[in-house]
């Protein structure tokens, strides 16, 4: 459960893209979101785990400017590894604390 101080962290992974967006759940509004599909990280090579660690420090860097610095992380039922871990470590070095 997210509020506006300390936001939800919520991830969705796809075949092909990483999303990841904080939510305010008390109010029920995404604050900050940052994908794959965005067309700076779209269009930089890489596999998809260099792509989820580009979504976490974009996702960082936009909360980082909202004014929001800690977070509860929801991997939404995906395992603690691969692209989610890489997305959830590039956020932590951006800043974010979860």
């Amino acid at each position: 459960m997210g509020t506006k101080q300390r936001p939800r962290l919520s991830v969705f992974r796809s075949n092909k893209e990483i999303y990841a967006q904080l939510i305010d759940d008390l109010e029920g509004n995404t604050l900050v979101a940052a994908s794959s599909r965005e067309k700076e990280i779209s269009e930089k090579k890489g596999n998809k785990k260099d792509q989820a660690k580009m979504v976490g420090s974009t996702l960082a860097e936009k909360a980082k400017k909202e004014g929001i610095e800690s977070v509860v992380f929801d991997r939404g039922g995906y395992l603690y590894h691969g692209r989610v871990k890489s997305l959830a470590d590039a956020a932590r070095e951006g800043g974010l604390k979860f």
